[in-house]
């Protein structure tokens, strides 16, 4: 066999045992054809995204463990003849809304083992023909009531191993398909079922879930549950039982009292304020004074029932700053109630009730207080503090801090027992006040201290710019020809000595010469006194031995 018939033979082999198109396949990836069409199958391949060269004629990809993140807008826009698409066991954790864009020909989608924790169920407007929907297995905890309406062709969904607490019958009630099974089943040609797995979720079984729990335990063909025993989570009296085995109640918003509506109680007594809160769920609860939020009073909350709260607020040491309107706020996604309780203060020897609170209280009077700047930072300082108070176990305070003079200054309540505080995040070089006094008690004289917060600059650059600009002085000094000197050579030399003993000098007491003000400034290298003046050399050839030493003393800084 010659030459050109050897090729010819290896080329019809070679184009009968690889399947067309096969050479176009993705790295790492298989193609195959079989009387499902053309398919894509990519294992353990790490990809990171969806590949943008994928052929056009697949009728199914399976892209599984390999790392995808997301699914982009068009992510299989040019595959139109897409039938089936697997993405099972990646890290795909953001569905674009059009991310399914061009495949009117899907008929199964499947999600398992992601970490989606919500879906754009609009996306599904563009797949018209989707039969299998597999989410289990990810991070879903909400599945609101339109999530199935663009799915009128889906017999099988799987949210099991999910996220969910809480659904609505409605997601179901407004289903096209469940309207159209239920009228067309036992009909002639009519034999498929609906398929639902919803098991494996911590379903919160409180008035919220009582449509859904009902609607479960009606469920029949053509609706078909792949796991009918949906067990609740909680609250804690449910816990760990059946839906078939609970009975719930109807929803039913806050209903907030209180068994006193005044309260009268004398100076620095403690008060006890009470709501009771009927509500189905279980409602949020505040305390309002004055239209704000208490933030300073300790609140404790008390189930007495699954629909019966008490809330109580202690408020420790009453002074007449705390005398005014009460009210208690109580929320649950229903509606809110609030009930609201006086609280009036009396005097150690009248029953008869004090009217509004003085700017300064008596009760301060007596009130003594030492405070210091523990600590201070460039951008803070820590304040401490020492009171001398009639109830020191029950006593607040109020710090006030801002810039000195400013016309209003922010205030924290700190409660009893406590005498020390860290204010951050000030700006550097800036005057500030601080202040301790009584809760709600403006500063007095002597509760106060004003500080300034350092410069930005760290001390180890401030030492660095001062060892530059004692080095660049002696290097000047030594640069300036012999005979500009007031001295010797010899003196010269005594010069450099001086330089070098005066920069270990402040290497190691860098901190005193900054304290002193002098910090960029050559006072510090000039002689100290004129009696350490020297002439030129050339005039004075038979100087003494102690003006020589003199001169290398330090004195050579001086010119002509």
């Amino acid at each position: 066999m010659d030459a050109f018939h050897l090729t010819l033979h290896i080329t019809l082999v070679f184009c009968l045992v690889v399947p067309p198109g096969s050479s176009t396949c993705l790295i790492g990836c298989t193609c195959t054809n079989d009387h499902l069409g053309r398919s894509l199958l990519c294992m353990e391949t790490s990809m990171v995204q969806i590949p943008e060269d994928i052929q056009h004629d697949f009728t199914k990809i399976r892209i599984e463990n390999c790392n995808l993140t997301e699914l982009p807008q068009g992510s299989f826009s040019k595959v139109g003849a897409l039938e089936f698409l697997w993405l099972n066991f990646n890290e795909i954790t953001l569905m674009n809304i059009k991310s399914l864009e061009g495949l009117a020909n899907l008929t199964e989608l499947r999600l398992q083992g992601n970490r989606l924790t919500s879906v754009p169920w609009t996306a599904f407007q563009d797949t018209p023909k989707l039969k299998i929907l597999d989410l289990k297995h990810n991070r879903l905890d909400v599945l609101p009531e339109h999530a199935l309406r663009h799915l009128p062709a889906l017999t099988y969904l799987d949210v099991s191993f999910n996220k969910l607490s809480v659904i609505s019958k409605d997601v179901f009630i407004n289903w096209p398909l469940y309207q159209t099974t239920k009228k067309t089943w036992g009909k002639e040609g009519v034999v498929s079922n609906v398929v639902l797995a919803l098991h494996d979720n911590p379903w919160l079984c409180d008035c919220r879930l009582k449509g859904f729990v009902e609607f479960i335990r009606v469920v029949n063909p053509p609706i078909i549950l792949m796991n009918s025993y949906l067990k609740c989570l909680g609250p804690a009296s449910k816990a760990n039982k059946f839906f078939h085995e609970i009975q719930l109640k109807t929803c039913m918003k806050p209903v907030a009292s209180a068994p006193e509506s005044n309260i009268n109680l004398p100076l620095g007594a403690n008060a006890t304020l009470t709501c009771l809160v009927k509500a189905r769920p279980g409602p949020t609860i505040q305390w309002m004074y004055s239209l704000k939020i208490i933030r300073g009073f300790a609140a404790t909350e008390t189930r007495v029932d699954e629909e019966t709260v008490i809330s109580k607020l202690v408020i420790p040491s009453l002074n007449l700053a705390d005398q005014g309107i009460y009210t208690c706020v109580a929320n649950n996604f229903i509606g809110n109630s609030s009930v609201s309780i006086g609280v009036n203060i009396s005097s150690s020897n009248s029953s008869f009730p004090l009217h509004a609170p003085v700017p300064m209280l008596s009760s301060a009077e007596n009130f003594h207080i030492d405070i210091r700047i523990a600590k201070q930072m460039v951008s803070g300082i820590t304040l401490e503090w020492y009171a001398v108070t009639d109830t020191p176990a029950g006593t607040w305070f109020t710090i006030h801090f801002g810039k000195y003079n400013a016309p209003k200054k922010e205030s924290i309540y700190i409660g009893p027992g406590i005498n020390s505080y860290s204010i951050q995040n000030l700006l550097p070089v800036t005057k500030y006040e601080v202040c301790v006094t009584p809760k709600n008690h403006p500063p007095r004289e002597g509760q106060c201290i004003v500080f300034v917060t350092g410069s930005d600059i760290s001390k180890m650059e401030q030492r660095e710019r001062l060892i530059h600009i004692v080095v660049i002085v002696c290097a000047m000094m030594l640069a300036v020809p012999v005979g500009m000197y007031a001295c010797t050579t010899e003196a010269r030399f005594g010069c450099v000595d001086h330089c070098v003993n005066l920069w270990k000098k402040h290497r190691l007491q860098g901190e005193d010469l900054q304290g002193t003000g002098r910090q960029g400034t050559f006072d510090s290298l000039q002689a100290p006194s004129d009696e350490a003046l020297c002439q030129n050399s050339e005039e004075k050839p038979k100087k003494s031995r102690k003006s020589e030493d003199k001169c290398k003393g330090g004195s050579a800084a001086h010119l002509y």
